[in-house]
């Protein structure tokens, strides 16, 4: 006599995941409608420097435009930190609550990172400079993160993904970021140059220390 034994079926609920995708195109769209020839200037960046020139004042830093692509950006690099996470057996890319605690902390880290730099660029004399230069980080960093999403959203739906693809997007990620401080640099010299003792101890203070500490707490745990 053949015994049968029955076990429950585990369907992995990606609805949440569905949502907050959905949610990070709407706001795509919202700046698409609002900020048209701003947001068609945006996405030839990669080919053209007219947004770098149009945009460069201080100001736009804490525009419409910026938050709304920011947010996309945080949105798609906490996707991506989970999909680590899972490739590496420290989580699954299906639980929500992990999403929610990743983005929670990279929120909380780059609003505490930000309101540092305001304080020590007063302290240091150097606001017209730090906000300049981290406005160019954030437009580079928004584009990226528009172009990360459509990655992530593959990757995301996808059963199975190699760990070399994993590591390739991570090299390039870095390797942009890396290219954005040189750009950043060079077209700001002028000003970087005239407070560059400051400027240095900025870099250290808070673009050098913090993701040091980050790896170390990774590595250690």
């Amino acid at each position: 006599m053949i015994t049968l034994q029955l076990h429950p079926r585990l369907i992995e609920n990606k609805d949440w995941a569905t949502l907050v995708f959905i949610f990070s195109l709407v706001f795509i769209a919202i700046a698409k409608s609002t900020f048209d020839s701003r947001f068609n200037d945006f996405i030839k960046l990669i080919i053209s420097d007219k947004y770098s020139k149009i945009y460069r004042e201080s100001s736009h830093l804490m525009s419409g435009f910026n938050v709304l692509l920011v947010t996309v950006n945080m949105i798609s690099l906490s996707f991506f930190i989970q999909l680590i996470f899972f490739n590496l057996g420290f989580g699954e890319k299906t639980d929500w609550i992990l999403f929610v605690r990743i983005f929670t902390l990279l929120t909380v880290f780059i609003l505490s990172k930000f309101l540092l730099e305001k304080i020590i660029a007063t302290v240091f004399g150097i606001e017209e400079v730090i906000e300049q230069f981290n406005l160019q980080k954030v437009t580079f960093r928004s584009y990226t993160g528009l172009l990360l999403l459509p990655v992530t959203l593959i990757l995301f739906y996808n059963n199975y993904t190699p760990n070399t693809v994993i590591y390739s997007i991570i090299v390039i990620l870095l390797t942009i970021n890396l290219l954005t401080y040189f750009l950043s640099l060079k077209i700001y010299q002028n000003l970087i140059f005239s407070k560059f003792f400051y400027f240095i101890l900025y870099l250290c203070a808070l673009e050098i220390a913090p993701y040091y500490f980050i790896y170390y707490l990774i590595t250690k745990n």
